[in-house]
């Protein structure tokens, strides 16, 4: 099994960051790239105001982004906030947002509801994610397979006997609705999406906690023997423990990492977007063309993500 290391607090830290100045957003007609990695794009006499909503999982990331952007742009103030995908994607196509930071796609409803607003969703692809399943570190279970994390999470299965571990009951956290990790941990894992056991009629179980923030469930993990939590790699801490995933019961158990996820072996990986109306021009695109170059998607390995391979 891979593993991948942890960093304490510093992450965290991050994600309690918010950074706002005012000022004048200037735009250009330059189109963004997809993916691809690029060079810094410093631009002598960038000015104006860059607001990005959305994910808590990507506060991090898109804080440091913001921080290091700022530094070299200084006449550039750009406002960071993590209220949850469902959020931003409202923002954007409210027009409340200049750039959504999203950990799913954005759905055929929401793209007609902002083309009934006159915007045209236009997505990124950032960075990847493994989604990381934490316990208490004196926990002895140390995997499970997706259809048993179902179980759990629909509340099938609700003492850690049942899996091998002491006899407590399981303390099952999630994020709450407002959350794309919340709807992608559902269709992966709870519905088993693409597996011969899937079924799309689960739904989280009546026992289930609902938390506000990723941090808040990382926190929680760590002070509750018997909890169990998903959470974003970037968040994960010295103070929980990560458990290998398997695909199937018959499947060899992974831990999170960036070569598990490169290769397509951990089970429940996913990618990070940005959304923009349409093509991003201006700020938006020198900032974004910054998250992609080479040094961003460096942060995005520093801060515990999965850079584009």
């Amino acid at each position: 099994m891979t593993g991948v290391g942890k960093k304490k607090g510093s992450r965290l830290a991050l994600a309690a960051a918010s950074l706002v100045v005012m000022g004048t957003l200037l735009c250009s007609p330059v189109g963004c790239g997809g993916g691809e990695t690029g060079t810094t794009p410093t631009q002598p006499g960038l000015s104006g105001s860059l607001k990005i909503i959305g994910s808590n999982t990507l506060l991090p990331i898109s804080t440091m982004w913001a921080e290091e952007f700022m530094k070299e742009n200084p006449q550039v103030g750009i406002a960071v906030s993590g209220p949850g995908s469902g959020v931003g994607i409202a923002a954007l196509i409210n027009g409340t947002a200049d750039i959504c930071q999203a950990s799913r796609p954005i759905t055929p409803k929401e793209i007609d509801q902002a083309k009934e607003r006159g915007r045209n969703p236009y997505e990124t692809i950032i960075a990847y994610d493994a989604l990381s399943i934490v316990v208490h570190p004196s926990n002895p279970v140390g995997e499970l397979s997706i259809e048993q994390l179902s179980a759990i999470y629909t509340n099938q299965i609700t003492n850690w006997k049942e899996l091998g571990g002491n006899d407590a009951p399981i303390v099952v956290l999630s994020r709450d609705t407002n959350s794309g990790t919340h709807v992608f941990f559902k269709e992966r894992v709870v519905q088993m999406s693409g597996l011969p056991t899937q079924d799309k009629s689960l739904e989280y179980g009546p026992d289930v906690l609902f938390l506000p923030s990723t941090e808040e469930g990382v926190v929680e993990v760590s002070h509750n023997p018997n909890a169990i939590f998903y959470s974003g790699l970037g968040y994960v801490t010295e103070g929980v423990k990560l458990l290998a995933i398997k695909k199937t019961a018959d499947s060899p158990a992974v831990l999170p990492s960036i070569a598990t996820v490169h290769d397509g072996s951990y089970p429940v990986s996913r990618p990070l977007f940005y959304y923009t109306d349409g093509e991003p021009t201006g700020i938006a695109k020198a900032f974004i063309d910054f998250a992609l170059s080479a040094r961003g998607q460096k942060m995005v390995e520093e801060v515990g993500y999965v850079p584009l391979p």
